[in-house]
């Protein structure tokens, strides 16, 4: 039994790395006034971009860069279109997940079936790991759970604490008053929105690399949605994105655990998506709407009076 509940934890923690990584990004995106609903997209296309490339060259490295390359590159589409061109966000962003969702699916044709012949090493941290029930759990996960872990505590930092964090925070609450102050609005903007980007990459290179070590079409799974929740959830808080990121790895963890029960693989599948909006709801209830509203130009586009 303890095994069991050792491994459950360990897998919900290796679930919500992707979520995790992806919902930093979107915080920092949004935080800066920019709505990207194009993560889905990004994430598939730095899946395959990952995979291929490490199918290929056999170097994981290398496929991480190309997939936070891809994610980086089509998060600036999106920042040029929002920014420069003063666009709608959210048809941008929709149009980022088709052709996210369709390059992945062109380039990874050739890819479906084929093992990965590498996989992201485990990595064990001295004498934690031994430490009963928590070591296994927390101690002895890969690469990329440790430095989501980091990235969340640096993001938190860095958004309340530095100079560069009160730019983003500024630009995205009110940007003709931070160019009052000489701060380079559009700058802000496009940097946090690769940055973002970047994270989406980095998280689909996480599924294709490390959770499943093999490519399949339509492997985010709707998880680029739950991203976007999981940044309201958060409330735009990178430390609160960690609950929601490893609550929701457990609900996808959770579809495995009570398939041996008999429940049709199709309700199980509903599970994420359902407690998706119980938890907006949940979150959203009651809040102190002034003190956890989202940035006051989230979506809006700015244009300089002179």
């Amino acid at each position: 039994m303890n095994e069991l509940i050792i491994s459950v934890a360990h897998r919900t923690l290796v679930a919500g790395t992707p979520l995790l990584l992806a919902t930093l990004g979107e915080i920092l995106t949004e935080r800066s006034g920019i709505l990207n609903l194009g993560i889905e997209g990004m994430m598939a296309a730095g899946a395959i971009g990952a995979f291929a490339t490490t199918f290929v060259t056999g170097n994981i490295v290398l496929g991480i860069a190309v997939a936070m390359g891809i994610g980086i590159s089509l998060s600036f589409i999106h920042a040029f279109v929002s920014v420069t061109l003063k666009g709608n966000q959210v048809v941008s962003g929709l149009a980022l997940v088709m052709l996210g969702l369709g390059l992945s699916g062109l380039w990874g044709k050739s890819y479906v079936g084929n093992p990965l012949p590498v996989g992201t090493p485990e990595l064990a941290i001295p004498f934690l790991v031994q430490i009963p029930y928590v070591g296994p759990i927390l101690f002895r996960q890969d690469p990329f759970f440790f430095l989501a872990i980091i990235l969340g505590v640096i993001f938190w930092f860095a958004l309340k604490y530095t100079r560069w964090g009160i730019m983003v925070r500024s630009v995205g609450e009110n940007p003709g008053a931070s160019e009052a102050q000489g701060i380079n609005a559009s700058l802000v903007q496009y940097v946090s929105t690769m940055i973002g980007g970047a994270l989406a990459g980095l998280a689909g290179a996480h599924l294709s690399l490390s959770y499943s070590r093999a490519w399949a079409e339509g492997m985010t799974g709707g998880r680029g949605w739950i991203v976007i929740a999981l940044t309201i959830f958060a409330l735009w808080d990178p430390l609160r994105a960690y609950l929601g990121a490893f609550l929701f790895g457990g609900i996808f963890v959770l579809q495995y655990v009570l398939q041996p029960l008999g429940i049709p693989p199709n309700i199980l599948g509903l599970f994420p998506y359902l407690i998706t909006l119980v938890v907006l709801v949940v979150a959203m209830a009651g809040k102190d709407s002034r003190k956890h509203s989202a940035p006051a130009m989230l979506g809006e586009s700015y244009t300089p009076t002179s």
